[in-house]
């Protein structure tokens, strides 16, 4: 069989550009060789023709894994380290390739997610699978494709759509520390148009967060956290040539969290408000395809300091994004993209006490794209270049990339891309909290080879990348500014693994990766050299019994390092299970960290202990 990689690329694009959006097409008994994914490079492409490292989690995925949050859910992908101060709904950051969340582009149905604060959060700790139906994982330098801050990778997020058929699910699920969850979904179509409604709670008591030993004014209590989230999707079909949508995702996390100065009886709260939605147009025109998005993502955070220390700070940041690509085939093995991106970003900040200082800060982005794909028999091609524009800056960026097809199933991969990204404005304007007006842009440079073997049930993707930063922004926590780190350097190695055995559902991904500070030699905080995930899931008659393993290797909590802040390695193992009643009712358990280890991730924090969780899900046919 010859491999036309782009071929197959534009068989499924009529299916894919509508499924895109508002849906994805489904895995056929290929499995993940059939799997549709926009992301890597804005064009639909099968999962098995890419040239960048990309992983997918499906909605099946999701719920087998039951795992309660984003983040939890992440840290199972290969090269992705999570890094959270405490349990569920505490501030989290999510490394990509040795990169923080700062240099990995998310994006929530297209719409940039990075707030504009100090912090420059993205609130991923914050996003309840619930609402999820979709997650695409893009490794390596795209600012090519997607501009500032996209030098880790992407991660899209996709939010539930509507199915073809009408649907609702109840799912309720109880643990221990006063955890419940409730959570519903709805879809059904009407003539043309298609609707999609979801909501859920989540409340725990939590447990303390700060480690006595490591704190000690650290208050005891338990952190408790609630979640309150929604999703609406409306789409409607003039035709199979054009439609209109609208998709919207709200979320409002409330979070008691601890302090390691002050005194003990302190107490604080944090309330974060995210609001993100998208209006879009998708229009085809023969051989063109257009996409025009309007995008705006808004996140207000208060925080409520009580006790010895007395303050109540809040932040509002604000995305404003609108996009169009067009693409258009060059015959049967071409494609070829151009578009603009343009954005306002938005912060002003308020606190009361003599140590805050409020600021309000605008910056308008503006970008232009173009790309072409395609092959010339058993090589295929990806070229791709861009121009930003943010406030004073201007960067061009590229990515050339492509493959060698040795096989119908063995490919060889490679790449070299270059990237940028642009200091939030809090980072830059907020003086309280070390901002500093002089920061440069970060400047990146990587290449990448890469070895596929794609065939019907299974996929395995081997990647050496080696990724040079200049002026990698950094926290100071001598001078307690923000600045540039000269150059820092990762180089590593990924694979990747997912695949059946009879009906036994296989995943595994191994990292080993060196992240360095260039002038000094040392290893940067919290990052890990090696990270191990391995995942099964196996259907016993009724049942479904899954089992994760994940392995962190030993980092430090500090820069330079410092041995008081040395993180052991550990290994947590999550069990779950689902035993399917009836067509309508399942029920579900779920173990976390099962062998009970203890942990950390970030230094002087707790990780949650073995805990065991039971639910149930009503699925009415209709």
């Amino acid at each position: 069989m010859k491999l036309v990689f782009f071929r197959a690329r534009l068989a499924v694009l009529p299916l894919a550009l509508s499924a895109a959006f508002p849906s994805f097409a489904q895995n056929t008994s290929a499995g993940t060789l059939q799997e549709v994914v926009v992301t890597a490079t804005r064009n639909p492409q099968l999962l098995s023709s890419l040239a960048a490292h990309t992983t997918v989690i499906t909605r099946e995925d999701i719920e087998n894994s039951q795992a309660i949050d984003v983040v939890a859910l992440l840290e199972r992908e290969v090269s992705l380290q999570r890094v959270q101060n405490g349990g569920v709904g505490t501030v989290s950051n999510i490394f990509l390739r040795g990169l923080p969340a700062l240099d990995t582009l998310v994006l929530v149905d297209g719409v940039p997610q990075l707030g504009q604060d100090a912090v420059a959060s993205v609130g991923l700790e914050n996003m309840m699978l619930d609402n999820i139906e979709r997650i695409e994982i893009v490794r390596g330098n795209v600012s090519a494709i997607y501009g500032s801050g996209a030098i880790g990778g992407v991660i899209q997020i996709f939010t539930r759509k509507a199915q073809k058929t009408p649907s609702f699910s109840l799912t309720a699920e109880a643990g221990p520390r006063g955890t419940g969850k409730l959570s519903a979904q709805a879809s059904t179509t009407a003539g043309d148009t298609a609707i999609s409604v979801g909501a859920s709670r989540l409340t725990t008591e939590g447990f303390p967060t700060l480690n006595g030993a490591q704190n000690l004014n650290a208050n005891q209590n338990d952190h408790g956290y609630q979640n309150n989230s929604s999703n609406v999707s409306i789409s409607h079909k003039f035709n199979e040539d054009h439609q209109i949508g609208v998709q919207t995702i709200q979320s409002q996390g409330t979070v008691r969290f601890e302090t390691n100065y002050g005194i003990p009886t302190d107490t604080n709260f944090s309330i974060t408000t995210t609001n993100n939605t998208n209006l879009f147009t998708d229009d085809r025109f023969g051989n063109w395809h257009s996409r025009l998005s309007f995008g705006t993502r808004s996140q207000a955070n208060a925080t409520m300091y009580s006790g010895s220390y007395t303050d109540t700070t809040g932040s509002n940041t604000r995305v404003d994004a609108i996009d169009w690509v067009n693409t258009y085939a060059l015959g049967s093995d071409w494609l070829a993209t151009a578009g603009v991106n343009g954005q306002n970003q938005h912060i002003e900040t308020s606190g009361a006490s003599p140590f805050d200082v409020p600021y309000n800060k605008d910056r308008d982005t503006h970008a232009v794209f173009v790309g072409v794909e395609g092959n010339f028999g058993p090589v295929s091609l990806q070229i791709n270049g861009r121009n930003d524009s943010a406030g004073d800056l201007n960067q061009s960026t590229g990515y050339l990339g492509g493959g060698y097809a040795l096989t119908d199933a063995f490919k060889v991969i490679g790449s070299v891309s270059t990237a940028f990204n642009a200091p939030p404005l809090g980072y830059l304007y907020d003086t309280s909290n070390g901002g500093n007006p002089a920061l440069q842009p970060e400047l990146a440079h990587s290449n990448e080879v890469g070895f596929q073997y794609a065939s019907v049930g299974q996929w395995v993707r081997v990647t050496y990348f080696d990724t040079r930063i200049e002026n990698q922004l950094n926290y100071d926590l001598t001078s307690f500014t923000f600045t540039n780190l000269a150059r820092t350097h990762n180089t590593g190695v990924e694979l990747s693994y997912k695949g059946n055995i009879g009906d036994t559902k296989l995943s595994a991904s191994l990292t080993g990766q060196n992240p360095v500070d260039e002038v000094t030699g040392q290893t940067l905080a919290r990052r890990a050299k090696t990270l191990i995930s391995l995942g099964a899931s196996q259907p016993v008659a009724a049942w479904r019994l899954g089992a994760d393993l994940h392995y962190v290797d030993q980092r430090n909590d500090a820069n330079p390092p410092n041995p008081s802040k040395s993180l052991a390695e550990y290994t947590v193992l999550d069990l779950t299970a689902a035993y399917v009643y009836s067509k309508e009712i399942k029920f579900t358990a779920r173990l976390t960290n099962a062998s009970d280890q203890t942990y950390q991730n970030a230094y002087g924090y707790n990780q949650e202990p073995r805990s065991l969780y039971l639910g149930a899900v009503w699925t009415p046919k209709f």
